[in-house]
């Protein structure tokens, strides 16, 4: 790949993760997901000792796996309680969205299977394929899979609190050769065992653990990088306003007894963090550093105003 391509793949890469970005900025209940599954199958690639390049695409394959969800109505991914078999039924449609909403993108290839098949399972279960067996199922996606399903599992959620890690890696232990590939999930729980997954575990960034609002006690409000103390910021759930305090371990959210205003709540990207990734992306897959597109060319590219 000649080095003009390389430089026109990094802004291709910034509308790949802008467009993940957003997706999750519409969910109340998620904060920080993407992140914390592309850094969980980012250790676990790493520990499979894979090039860097391939490391990167799958941690990259990570962030972007839920794309798809840009299809999931509001009232479904935001939903306060447990689903019911229709409303799970349309969130089993966003792989094949994530899909469809990659083919013709350049850099498709890269995230296709972690986006389209991190549901499949090897005992055939999963979807939407139902595909049979680890070898019929993509390393990335088998990665992603099983790094999807212990963020899920150790992440709060409206109807119940997170699990601790020890449990986590139980259930995977006990799903071994059936919702999780063998060798894999014997890696993963291993990282789990020795703590190299309690940095990422209940965090949205690197140092940077999710807050409980204090009006509705979801884990959902997310700092920044960089957040200093008197910030305002608001619960993704339920719209009330916290103001960041600094102690002498860290940040605390309080809440203020105000609700943010319309444009207050509105879903907005850490452009900062994406600007990290992609620099660390397009250094281990060898692309030139070129200067930041604006977020104006991704919305020329997927054709937004």
């Amino acid at each position: 790949m000649s080095a003009e391509t390389h430089a026109a793949s990094r802004p291709l890469l910034r509308s790949l993760y802008l467009m993940a970005s957003m997706v999750e900025a519409r969910d109340a209940y998620t904060g920080g997901h993407l992140w914390r599954v592309s850094q969980f199958s980012g250790l676990l690639a790493g520990d499979l000792q894979l090039g860097d390049a391939e490391v990167a695409r799958i941690t990259l394959g990570g962030f972007l796996h839920d794309l798809g969800k840009i299809g999931v109505p509001d009232a479904i991914l935001n939903k306060a309680d447990r689903l019911s078999d229709a409303e799970y039924a349309v969130i089993q449609t966003h792989p094949e969205i994530g899909a469809r909403l990659l083919s013709g993108h350049p850099l498709s290839p890269l995230v296709h299977a972690a986006v389209a098949l991190h549901h499949e399972r090897p005992d055939g279960q999963g979807y939407p394929g139902r595909l049979q067996g680890s070898e019929q199922i993509p390393l990335e996606a088998r990665i992603v899979g099983l790094t999807d399903a212990f963020d899920a599992m150790t992440s709060d959620r409206p109807y119940r609190k997170g699990m601790p890690v020890e449990r986590a890696l139980a259930i995977i232990r006990d799903n071994l050769g059936r919702q999780f590939d063998a060798p894999l999930g014997e890696r993963f729980i291993a990282l789990g065992e020795q703590g190299l997954l309690d940095h990422v575990v209940g965090h949205s960034d690197a140092g940077i653990p999710l807050q409980a609002c204090g009006m509705c006690q979801g884990q959902v409000i997310v700092l920044r990088k960089g957040q200093r103390a008197g910030a305002k910021v608001y619960c993704r759930a339920c719209g009330s306003e916290g103001r960041v305090e600094q102690d002498g371990t860290g940040f605390t959210v309080l809440p203020t007894g105000q609700q943010g205003s319309a444009a207050q709540l509105e879903p907005d990207v850490d452009e900062e963090l994406v600007d990290r990734l992609i620099d660390e992306a397009s250094r281990h897959l060898g692309w030139q550093p070129v200067s930041r597109g604006p977020l104006g060319w991704w919305r020329g590219v997927f054709g937004g105003g």
